[in-house]
């Protein structure tokens, strides 16, 4: 199922990339899987005392017309209708290429300062507990002076704590400019990571009580299983503390000295889960190291039993065979000869135990 899923979603994807090629820079073709999901924009206009929220499929304003001391969010998710991108582009001076980068969303998180907007593409990670596997998918984030714009594939509910927090009075959403709002939806998202985190921390913790016990072929799957979800979470991850460390070191006109505090607490939980990954990647390789060892150790352990029959059986056999060409002698067969052949038999045999068992063999 796991496998399936992942099939399909990269056929699309790899598909989709293809009809972009020859096609000039900034055309607008959204390359993701999510092809079902329908455009909808959600604006939240705030400031310390007032709060309104407006929902829609289509842009029927002039979205940049915001009267201060107002703070503007432009939520949209659902990437299909290539309008709604275009016209938030036309209408916020965005760049093509930028457009080009929020309809593809198999790029590299980093970050791009524009000047008059700051450009940011993010992974978000959720576990999904039917195919028990991450999933990911691309957030891409714009600042303004006094708005921040986020384009999600589809409405994943990622950012309704956010909406909570907003409307509440005199919260500190509600305080801060559109930098803190920023940083807030960044840091909603790398939240996320410490839960897929724990859900692979309980993945190798089930992994090694099997390798202790009793290791099979499936196991070996789980482990490689285990070990492409590492990589690909590297992937996503690895590229986001450039991007906040980006946002620390560079000076920025959008981004105020006081958020500087929040986006080294962002760095500093990035690098606990950088840390944490890297920890269960030696955990993971060490596990198919363990894996060989412990088939290798259980094919010796047969070996040398069927090693020790054998040797245990070989002088019986040569006993065997010799008295069997003497068995009957003048047509009469020798009780007493047969007992001392099977009492010297047994003799041998126990004394080839008692030898193994004091070279430690058994």
């Amino acid at each position: 199922m796991r496998r399936f899923s992942r099939t399909v979603r990269n056929t699309i994807t790899s598909t989709k990339k293809k009809k972009k090629i020859g096609l000039p820079p900034g055309t607008l073709i959204y390359t993701g899987d999510k092809v079902k999901e329908i455009t909808k924009i959600k604006v939240s206009e705030y400031n310390f005392d007032d709060f309104k929220l407006d929902e829609f499929k289509e842009i029927q304003m002039d979205l940049t017309k915001i009267e201060k001391p107002f703070i503007k969010w432009i939520d949209i998710y659902g990437l299909t209708q290539i309008k709604v991108i275009e016209e938030i582009g036309h209408q916020f001076k965005l760049h093509p290429l930028v457009l080009e980068d929020i309809l593809s969303p198999n790029q590299r998180p980093k970050l791009e300062d524009f000047g008059n907007y700051i450009f940011a593409v993010l992974k978000k990670l959720s576990w999904n507990q039917e195919l028990e596997d991450f999933e990911y998918e691309q957030i891409s984030l714009i600042l303004g002076e006094n708005y921040v714009i986020s384009f999600q594939e589809r409405d994943t509910n990622l950012f309704n704590p956010i909406y909570d927090r907003i409307q509440v009075p005199k919260g500190k959403v509600r305080v801060m400019g559109a930098d803190y709002l920023f940083y807030v939806l960044i840091d909603i998202i790398i939240d996320d990571y410490f839960v897929v985190i724990e859900k692979v921390g309980e993945d190798i913790d089930n992994i090694e009580d099997i390798l202790i016990k009793n290791p099979d072929p499936e196991t070996l799957q789980n482990i490689y299983r285990l070990k492409r979800s590492s990589i690909e979470l590297r992937k996503s991850i690895w590229p986001i503390r450039e991007v906040i460390n980006k946002l620390q070191r560079e000076p920025a006109n959008l981004i105020g000295d006081e958020l500087q505090i929040y986006l080294r607490d962002i760095y500093e939980h990035i690098f606990r889960i950088s840390d944490l990954l890297e920890n269960y990647r030696d955990i993971i390789f060490g596990m198919l190291d363990m894996y060989l060892s412990s088939v290798s150790n259980r094919m010796n352990d047969i070996m040398k039993v069927l090693t020790m029959i054998s040797t245990i059986f070989i002088p019986l056999s040569f006993l065997a065979g010799f008295y069997g060409m003497n068995f009957i002698i003048y047509q009469t067969f020798q009780f007493d000869l047969f007992i001392i052949i099977i009492v010297v038999m047994t003799i041998i045999a126990v004394l080839m135990l008692l030898l193994f068992k004091k070279k430690k063999w058994i």
